[in-house]
């Protein structure tokens, strides 16, 4: 599963670790997670992650 990198604050969403203090679940893919979802560090959107070059 691929890595997304926050454009703003650099935050990354890995999917093995998923976002526990938001509900999502270890193993949820980016595609996955709700259109809601909001980066937890800087509160910016979806929109805002690129996918990270691995």
């Amino acid at each position: 599963m691929k890595k997304y990198r926050c454009i703003v604050c650099d935050w990354i969403y890995d999917p093995a670790k998923g976002d526990p203090d938001a509900g999502i679940a270890p193993g949820t893919p980016f595609e996955e997670i709700p259109e809601d979802w909001v980066c937890p560090i800087c509160g910016v959107g979806k929109d805002q992650f690129e996918v990270v070059a691995e």
